[in-house]
């Protein structure tokens, strides 16, 4: 695939997930993503999951794949200038900072514009007064912990596994940058955008109709187990012990199940029952779910996994049966298959599957991704090629302990 954005340099001064994450969609359509860190690491470089034996964070090669490292010790007057002159640096296609440090920090836009007039700065912050937040934080504060798992577990919150208001700040934060950059090839003007990810949860509840639902009903959503909340599906088990999601949001996906699973005249009785076409709304199949639910128990549950497979060959069913990741990642499984994926070796030793990026240009194909950088590998190629350091400098540099290549770092 031409590399889109080929022409933008982005400089990166972040840790977790959601900035990290802003410079990866960029790097992966072509930008070149320069990321600085403190010498040794920053407070992710060690972040679980580790590759075992070396240690080294598989969680920060998967965010930081195709970016090009800095190490500068930014404890120091001269690492946070230079962390400044390097965010800041002159071009086209540059002036792109993304960060989560403080705003009133030594990077912080006012300080930036004052080396750059036309600085774009996107900082992911917490909340918007500037108060501290992580996406469970959040969630804590929002009531998505009380909304989830069964009804059974009263008061007692559950946490979800996936982070999503991180990943949902990461893509707005990418969107957001592009917009700006927009707008200063239109006007020349730069501008610091703030994306605190207590904002990108609560418009996204919003959005998805649930601060009206709580206007409206008066009370928060209560917690409905596996049941897909509008709409009919749940997970059930078959004859074998094996366990399958089982979705019908369209009228074909619904009567294709009923078909499929044999149950037509107990849902029409139903239907005569109650006087309502559960084919034409979901939100009655959600509705009447308790009397639902035990038809398709009993029928999923009556069929071997192959014996269900069979009977929703060639339909309109919605389902898919649970694994694990393990499992997902074999040959011939979704991850193994459709050119997202790419083998490489990274750092920490290992080779595994490392996708490239999500979308696809139609009549294009993918690049292949890079690997993630070695902590400090790029450090004497930055200070070169965009603070146009000669040889000397950098060695000044590095005799003052200021900045570090991966040598230096693995050492440390």
């Amino acid at each position: 695939m031409y590399p889109i954005l080929s022409d933008l340099r982005i400089v990166e001064g972040a840790s977790f997930i959601a900035a990290p994450l802003c410079s990866l969609n960029l790097a992966q359509m072509g930008a070149e993503v320069i990321r600085f860190d403190m010498t040794g690491g920053g407070p992710d470089h060690r972040r679980w999951p580790r590759a075992p034996g070396s240690g080294d964070s598989l969680y920060w090669e998967g965010l930081n794949k195709g970016k090009k490292s800095v190490a500068i010790d930014l404890s120091r007057p001269e690492g946070r200038e230079l962390a400044v002159a390097l965010a800041s640096a002159p071009g086209e296609g540059g002036g792109l900072f993304v960060t989560n440090y403080p705003a009133d920090g030594f990077l912080s836009h006012e300080r930036l514009v004052d080396a750059r007039a036309d600085m774009i700065t996107v900082r992911v912050m917490g909340w918007a007064d500037g108060t501290t937040a992580v996406d469970y934080t959040v969630n804590a504060r929002l009531g998505v912990p009380l909304m989830t798992g069964p009804a059974s577990l009263g008061e007692e919150p559950v946490n979800h596994v996936v982070p999503a208001w991180d990943i949902a700040a990461g893509n707005y934060a990418a969107f957001a940058l592009m917009v700006a950059e927009r707008r200063r090839g239109r006007t020349g003007e730069g501008g610091e955008l703030r994306i605190p990810l207590a904002d990108i949860a609560m418009a996204t509840l919003a959005n998805l109709g649930q601060v009206a639902e709580v206007t409206a009903a008066g009370a928060d959503r209560p917690r409905m187990g596996n049941d897909l909340f509008g709409a009919f599906g749940r997970d059930f088990a078959t004859a074998d012990g094996r366990r399958v999601m089982i979705v019908a949001l369209t009228r074909r996906q619904w009567t294709d199940l009923v078909k499929a699973l044999g149950i037509g005249d107990e849902v029409a009785r139903i239907e005569g029952e109650l006087g309502v076409d559960l084919a034409a709304d979901e939100g009655l199949r959600f509705e009447h779910r308790d009397r639902l639910n035990p038809l398709v128990v009993h029928a999923v549950g009556a069929r071997q996994l192959d014996e269900l497979a069979e009977a929703f060959r060639g339909t309109g069913v919605c389902w898919e049966v649970y694994g694990t990741l393990g499992e997902a990642i074999g040959p011939g499984q979704p991850i193994s298959e459709g050119g997202l994926f790419t083998a490489l070796r990274h750092p920490s030793g290992y080779s595994y599957l490392t996708p490239g990026s999500p979308a696809t240009l139609t009549d294009l194909l993918r690049e292949i991704p890079g690997r993630a950088p070695r902590l400090g590998e790029h450090t004497e190629e930055v200070l070169a090629d965009v603070l146009d350091m000669d040889s000397v400098e950098i060695a000044a540099l590095h005799d003052k302990a200021i900045v570090a290549g991966p040598a230096e770092d693995e050492r440390g």
